[in-house]
């Protein structure tokens, strides 16, 4: 395995990028991810004469905008595409007799895509109407099986990748400016937060996800009764329902809402106590305060954490050009 930093590979070929399970060395993404934020152009050749495809099926800002940024600091073209307001509707499912609203089938699609460009990302949305259709992820498999090109997940029906890699990016960063001589692992919450409506379980599954599979940190999610995640993601994890109990001694807190996944897709608690506040966070070893955005203000995080001097989410959500640009070169390398 190349460990070298810069213009030289430090991973094992990345084919696709979906899961943790893509990266065979995480910290040593992480270190190109740094790397690239010190030096933006370094490898701006890499790209040169070659065009990425950003696929969208639901909304996006930082996503959208920091993939579009690490691909022209690697001298990529990217070129966005709104297939839910601007493309034909796709069908996914094998066989379909396309009778209905859909109008062109992914197996016609996708190859043609393959043909355009050298690399696919693709944004797509959960219903939360059907956990196993969800959880299938039928709409990036099938990109993946047609395109014949490497696939990036820009977030899935389950997964959030790219914002997973930024946050251990953050976490990474952060530690390397203080001083950890009086504990050999971070403590890291994930805790649940109120929201006016149920959400995906994306970023939540990704970041148990990652932080699992890193193993350098003390994880713990809390979150009220019924909003369990899918064991898949976060065995390794503690789980408790007592968010101060959690809290306690944490150095990272990541505050997210997620619906339920059990009884799919539903809202049964919004109790406005577990929003993270000043008061919760004195629990704490003065732990910084995460979000993926966009945030509820008053809803999920209080205005005085996210105004704080304990708020990073600035400083997390500007890391995702460079989760982008590491994995967009990886990708480029790989397929040289």
């Amino acid at each position: 395995m190349n460990k070298e930093i810069g213009s030289q590979s430090i991973v094992e070929p990345m084919k696709n990028f979906i899961s943790v399970k893509d990266v065979k060395d995480i910290n040593g993404l992480v270190q190109k991810s740094l790397h690239y934020k010190m030096h933006p152009f370094k490898d701006r050749h890499v790209g040169v004469d070659k065009r990425v495809g950003l696929l969208f099926l639901n909304p996006s800002m930082r996503t959208r905008l920091s993939t579009q940024v690490a691909a022209q600091n690697l001298g990529l073209e990217p070129i966005l595409f709104n297939i839910d307001k601007e493309g034909w509707a796709l069908e996914f499912e094998e066989e379909a007799i396309m009778s209905g609203n859909t109008v062109e089938h992914v197996k016609d699609a996708a190859p043609i895509m393959g043909k355009y460009f050298d690399i696919l990302c693709i944004r797509t949305f959960p219903s939360l109407k059907n956990r196993d259709d969800d959880y299938s992820e039928l709409f990036i498999k099938q990109f993946i099986k047609y395109s014949g090109i490497p696939v990036v997940s820009m977030e899935s029906a389950t997964l959030h990748p790219l914002q997973s890699l930024t946050d251990i990016i953050t976490i990474k960063e952060i530690l390397s400016h203080e001083s950890q001589a009086k504990k050999t692992k971070p403590k890291i919450v994930l805790t649940w937060a109120p929201h006016v409506k149920p959400l995906p379980q994306c970023v939540a599954n990704s970041f148990a996800q990652w932080v699992n599979a890193w193993g350098e940190a003390e994880f713990v999610i809390t979150h009220p009764e019924d909003y369990e995640l899918d064991p898949a993601f976060t065995k390794g994890a503690s789980i408790t329902h007592n968010q101060d109990e959690a809290l306690k001694n944490a150095d990272f807190v990541y505050v997210k809402n997620w619906s339920t996944y059990n009884d799919y897709g539903k809202i049964y608690c919004n109790d406005p106590e577990w929003m993270m506040t000043n008061e919760k966070l004195k629990l704490t070893n003065r732990a910084k305060v995460m979000h993926c955005l966009p945030v509820r203000r008053n809803v999920e995080l209080s205005d005085e954490i996210l105004d704080g001097p304990n708020s990073i989410v600035t400083q997390q959500a500007s890391n995702r050009v460079w989760a982008a640009q590491a994995v967009l070169a990886e990708i480029l390398k790989s397929s040289s």
